[in-house]
């Protein structure tokens, strides 16, 4: 069974999740119950330049991650898939176990740590073990 192609979406997905403007978009979205955010929230939040914010958006939205829809002249852009949060989540219990891990240096770790929390039972139980739990040597040794 040839998963080439598998390997190539996922490839395109994080290629499309790979600039800190749009992880900060998609955190925002994900922040909200609805998994929703208007566009002048995002533009406040973000501080991004309004065409540099509209790109990073055309990008999320051609790789299926977020859709909008309009409603007079406000745009509202919601995430695809509550997985996508959940992606979020792990991704940063991810990071905040490799900056704990590293000796990160203090402020990088705090900052980090106080990132709003992300929805998703699932996804935060993830990052409160990534968090309090550390990593046995004999799971990442090889047999």
């Amino acid at each position: 069974m040839d998963t080439q192609p598998l390997y190539a979406i996922k490839a395109e997905l994080f290629k499309a999740l790979a600039h800190p403007v749009r992880i900060r978009l998609l955190e925002v979205i994900a922040a909200d119950p609805d998994l929703a955010a208007p566009v002048s929230r995002l533009l406040n939040v973000t501080g991004a330049e309004p065409s540099a914010m509209s790109q990073h958006l055309a990008v999320l939205k051609r790789a299926g991650v977020v859709a909008s829809t309009r409603s007079g002249n406000a745009v509202v852009y919601r995430l695809t898939e509550p997985l996508v949060a959940d992606l979020l989540v792990v991704a940063r219990a991810f990071l905040l176990r490799r900056l704990a891990g590293h000796d990160a240096e203090a402020a990088q770790l705090a900052v980090a740590q106080q990132l709003p929390t992300l929805p998703g039972a699932s996804a935060r139980a993830v990052l409160e073990a990534a968090l309090t739990e550390s990593v046995p040597a004999e799971r990442t040794a090889k047999p």
